[in-house]
């Protein structure tokens, strides 16, 4: 009978590192000796989930999430918890880690845990890009309906249709807001923390401090549960009261004052500050916000920085609808991956079989907005292809502030281009980047030997 493993992976935006991650592991078992199953909690939701027979059968336990995963259901076995970007780029080390560690209760150390985590910035990001990835769905199926609105009725959202079709995106758009306070609170201090986080960011998004109170909301409310959890001490018979009743109440009647009387004014002002500077961008100013962003979006193809930039993309469109900046974001995030592809053509002999081949994936991922499919090549040759890629990305995204080509969705590439307003110039800004990127790596490349 052969020997099994388990595995959770999930990344942010749960698109590609969630499945890279996965498969990963998987490979990386089997040339181990060891049967894998991962359960990966991607955009779609969970799947191949995880029995409770799989985790009693499995030897250890990989987790592989740049996201909160409930670790529970683990208690007694043998687990380890990384960044899904290690587990792609070292899953042997990452398995024979998990295989050497010792066993550990969780469902009393979960806490100790967070703790931990809250005082250091991965904690941070983390916590950040577990509100993101909740609040992403919201944005793209606000934005899309709205944008199918202006589509059927004009910007006057003229007909029942069109006004039904605006009417089910502003609802989508409403909500977000509230979903990312609510989220961040999530991951900081569990199920309790919710409720706060969720009514924190409804009171940002009713006071006009938007994407950042809901941001400020969110991490306040998480940290206050969590201070609230170990500060507050009831009878034994009186403790089921504390998450249904008592930190409820409490967290909401706080967070409600500091959001009304403290936090709001500042942060709208501030709010209003960021969309007039975005709206008052022009010529040089607008190319070099452009081409920073374009930077940040190829510089780690899905890490921190590049998930940073995409994140104050998706904040413009929560304030400015449509967006540039969220234009030139997409627009510089597709070009690595489509850069690499069209190199893998013109540069037939700089390139092995295997980088051919992912070279026609990489034009699938380029034109789904998945930098993610520039990592091969990147991990392969970093010095080449990543500065490459960065001068490229942050082409495109300075012509695309420069032609102030807008979208008004966060997301799906060549799939949503028919709501960039301005989509001729676009699409040039995008050729130009990844013609670009493919001819400097293509030279810089050395020729290979089969």
């Amino acid at each position: 009978m052969a020997k099994k493993l388990v595995g959770v992976t999930s990344c942010p935006t749960g698109i590609a590192h969630t499945y890279m991650a996965a498969e990963a592991l998987k490979k990386a078992a089997e040339e181990m000796g060891y049967e894998m199953k991962t359960e990966t909690r991607g955009s779609v939701g969970v799947e191949n989930g995880l029995t409770a027979q799989d985790i009693k059968e499995a030897e250890a336990v990989v987790i592989a999430a740049d996201t909160n995963v409930p670790r529970q259901r683990f208690s007694g076995k043998k687990v380890i918890e990384v960044s899904v970007s290690e587990a792609i780029k070292n899953a042997k080390k990452v398995i024979k880690s998990a295989l050497e560690s010792k066993e550990k209760d969780f469902v009393d150390e979960v806490q100790n845990i967070k703790a931990e985590r809250s005082g250091n910035r991965k904690g941070v990001y983390k916590h950040l890009m577990n509100g993101v990835s909740f609040m992403i769905p919201f944005v793209v199926a606000g934005g899309i309906l709205i944008a199918l609105s202006f589509l059927f009725g004009g910007y006057e959202q003229s007909g029942e249709f069109a006004k039904a079709l605006g009417t089910a995106g502003g609802a989508a758009f409403t909500l977000m807001i509230p979903i990312l306070g609510g989220y961040i609170a999530y991951s900081i201090g569990d199920r309790a923390a919710l409720v706060p986080g969720m009514v924190g960011g409804l009171l940002a998004a009713q006071t006009g401090s938007g994407f950042l109170g809901a941001l400020v909301a969110g991490f306040f409310a998480g940290y206050l549960v969590l201070g609230m959890k170990k500060a507050i001490k009831l009878p034994k018979g009186f403790e089921g009261l504390l998450p249904v009743l008592i930190i409820p109440v409490l967290s909401v009647f706080i967070v409600g004052l500091v959001m009304i009387f403290v936090i709001g004014n500042p942060m709208t002002a501030l709010n209003e500050g960021i969309s007039n500077w975005l709206n008052g961008l022009t010529g040089v100013n607008a190319v070099i916000l452009g081409a920073i962003l374009g930077l940040m979006m190829a510089v780690d193809m899905g890490g921190p920085i590049n998930k940073a930039a995409y994140a104050f993309g998706l904040s413009t469109i929560a304030t400015q609808e449509p967006s540039a900046v969220m234009a030139a974001v997409m627009a510089a995030g597709m070009v690595p991956p489509l850069a690499l592809a069209l190199s893998t053509v013109i540069f037939k002999n700089k390139y092995t079989y295997d980088e051919k081949e992912a070279g026609n994936a990489a034009w699938v991922l380029g034109i789904s907005f998945i930098t993610e499919g520039a990592i091969p090549f990147a991990a392969a040759d970093p010095l080449r292809v990543i500065p490459s890629i960065m001068v490229g990305s942050a082409i495109t995204g300075g012509l695309s502030m420069a032609f102030n080509a807008t979208l008004p969705v966060p997301h799906g590439g060549i799939f949503v281009f028919w709501a960039v307003d301005g989509v001729f110039p676009y699409i040039l800004a995008i050729a130009a980047g990844m013609i670009v990127s493919a001819l400097m790596v293509g030279v810089l490349k050395r020729k290979v030997e089969e």
